[in-house]
């Protein structure tokens, strides 16, 4: 088992640290004041029977998964804040009222359209392995993989955790209001505490291993032993003081000084210990790029680059684009049809080549040229057939992948008064992470989104193996649209859901897109993902069912794939400049003014 880097003094240090912040602020809470207003006495004990989704606006926006979040947006924008100043407040609350999703020991990929500019630009916020990290730390001592119960729940499968970071570099970038006033909505809430929603109240008795592990049973106890269920209030002191770190310094208060000693402490311990240290904590950075965007109709669709969902969902938009969906609906199975087989032929050549582009070649421009977009999509038959990797312009020589990704994960689409706009999808991987907390936040699980099995049996590495430094692959593919004739923003979308991320945005693309859907009767689609020969899909209408089926497409409808779309959508005439959508198979709604 390796050592902590900590010395024993230090640990111990560490351990009082990390106790203190449970119980007061380590810094003075007057800085947060800007934003700050009362909480009511007593929320909701439950909420209302009917929830509207939906919503509209002339000046700003925000859609989020939980209203809390959404609330606390709208905070930051009515006080003249940016877009990315009202992420950073929104990814405070989510990280405290949906721990199951996101939080500050996760990551996140953004796109970030500029209003004045046109330009979309794309942010890494990815989590790295740490330096110790080994690519063969998946698998046995005999050489098989691990099962993904016992990778998730060491304290290995954690890496530097990035999203702070990145929004960090974001604010700096695009932020209008002080730092330290962004964390306002969440102090409030984790210092007197927030309703727990049917959502977080059904994941706290999940079979997820991570909540039955003892920091998750321990977290979610009310005073007299039982546990927690929808209604109960759930106080945070030991995240108000977590945030209270972050607001005075930065994403330094996360990754250097006592929390980042605190969290090498926690992911040293137990079973497959992490071999994370503080120098590899300090040395995390975010990445920022120009987006990848490219057209489609007449649109420009824009997403981050590589390791992140975004170039499957242009490789398969890109196939679309040679096929006459938009001449369809949501009504004709042909439109479902053609769908799928894009997003399968995507994921087919996402799986063998795309890992991180730093340590890896990915050939990105081989996958999205145009002439090998068009035989992809002359692949697609009136039957479904087979299907496997193509060989793109510049194709490097790689193994199989053996990567497995469940959906523990978070979306968020903004737009402010000034017109800019962003998308993020921010994530702990599964469901609470690793299962392993931390100044009241859960750490990720980010390193199980590598290839468990990284050879081939002739020692051909695969593209997403582990490897110190290295980001591993995602299928987060947060999406900006930009109208191709001006460059104006178009609309906004994305959502949580593991692998099936790109299927998820793919669908919402093409409700809004092509079939001129609004937002929210887009993200209501039901969810058809497919990937090689299985078909995960809610309950369709029985005569899509049976045409789909006739054309090879059998509908795996054991149980529905649960998506978390969000969108936004600009309206160049009238009054109401945006509408907002949010999935009604979580909690998320869209608001603005």
């Amino acid at each position: 088992m390796p050592q902590s880097p900590l010395p024993g003094a230090r640990r111990r240090i560490a351990i009082r640290l990390i106790s203190a912040l449970t119980l007061t602020a380590m810094v003075t809470a007057a800085p947060l004041t800007a934003l700050a207003r009362p909480l009511p006495a007593k929320a909701p004990a439950s909420a209302p029977a009917k929830r509207v989704q939906s919503g509209e606006a002339a000046h700003a926006m925000v859609a989020a998964a939980n209203p809390l979040a959404v609330a606390a947006g709208m905070r930051v924008l009515k006080a003249g804040g940016s877009a990315v100043d009202a992420a950073v407040a929104i990814q405070a609350v989510l990280g405290l009222v949906e721990p199951q999703s996101s939080g500050l020991g996760g990551g996140s990929f953004m796109v970030f359209y500029d209003a004045k500019t046109h330009k979309v630009t794309a942010y890494d916020g990815r989590e790295t392995a740490p330096a110790g990290a080994n690519p063969k730390q998946f698998l046995h001592p005999d050489g098989t993989p691990m099962s993904y119960a016992e990778a998730v729940m060491g304290g290995q499968s954690s890496g530097v955790p990035g999203a702070i970071a990145m929004l960090d570099m974001a604010q700096k970038d695009h932020g209008k209001l002080p730092w330290k006033a962004l964390f306002a909505p969440a102090h409030e809430l984790a210092t007197d505490g927030f309703i727990v929603s049917p959502r977080l109240a059904s994941m706290i008795v999940s079979r997820a291993p991570q909540a039955h592990g003892e920091d998750a049973m321990a977290y979610f106890r009310n005073a007299d032993g039982s546990q927690m269920k929808a209604g109960d209030r759930l106080i945070n002191k030991a995240y108000a003081g977590s945030l209270d770190l972050i607001a005075a310094n930065r994403s330094a208060g996360l990754l250097s000084g006592p929390l980042a000693e605190a969290i090498l402490q926690r992911i040293h311990t137990g079973p497959y210990p992490s071999p994370m240290t503080l120098a590899d904590m300090a040395a995390y950075k975010p990445r920022k790029t120009e987006a990848l965007c490219r057209p489609y109709r007449a649109y420009v669709i824009c997403t981050p680059q590589a390791p992140s969902g975004g170039l499957p969902l242009q490789e398969a938009m890109g196939i679309l684009a040679h096929t006459d969906i938009d001449k369809r609906s949501a009504k004709d199975e042909k439109g479902w049809y053609l769908l799928s087989q894009a997003s399968r032929l995507a994921y087919a050549d996402r799986d063998k080549y795309e890992g991180d582009p730093a340590f890896v070649p990915v050939p990105t421009e081989g996958l999205l040229a145009p002439d090998y977009l068009a035989k992809r999509a002359a692949l697609i038959g009136e039957q479904a057939q087979p299907v496997t990797y193509g060989i793109p312009a510049g194709a490097p020589k790689v193994g199989p992948d053996h990567t497995l990704e469940p959906g523990g994960t978070s979306h968020i689409v903004i737009v402010d008064a000034d017109g800019n706009a962003l998308s993020m999808t921010t994530t702990v991987e599964s469901i609470f992470g690793n299962g392993h907390m931390v100044g009241g936040f859960f750490m990720n699980n980010q390193l199980t989104d590598s290839s468990f099995a990284p050879d081939n049996a002739d020692g051909t590495p695969a593209a997403n193996a582990v490897a110190p430094g290295k980001r591993p692959r995602s299928s987060m593919a947060p999406t900006i649209v930009l109208d191709k004739a001006t460059g104006h923003f178009a609309a906004a979308t994305g959502s949580p859901g593991g692998t099936a991320i790109v299927g998820y945005v793919v669908k919402a693309l093409v409700g809004i897109l092509d079939w001129k859907m609004s937002p929210q009767d887009a993200v209501a689609l039901p969810n058809l993902v497919a990937m090689g020969n299985k078909y995960s899909a809610d309950k369709f209408p029985d005569d899509i069912t049976s045409a789909l089926a006739a054309r090879g497409e059998v509908l795996d409808s054991g149980r529905g794939e649960n998506s978390g779309l969000q969108a936004i959508v600009y309206k160049p005439k009238g009054a109401i400049r945006y509408v907002g959508g949010a999935d009604p198979r979580r909690e998320g709604i869209a608001r603005g003014f």
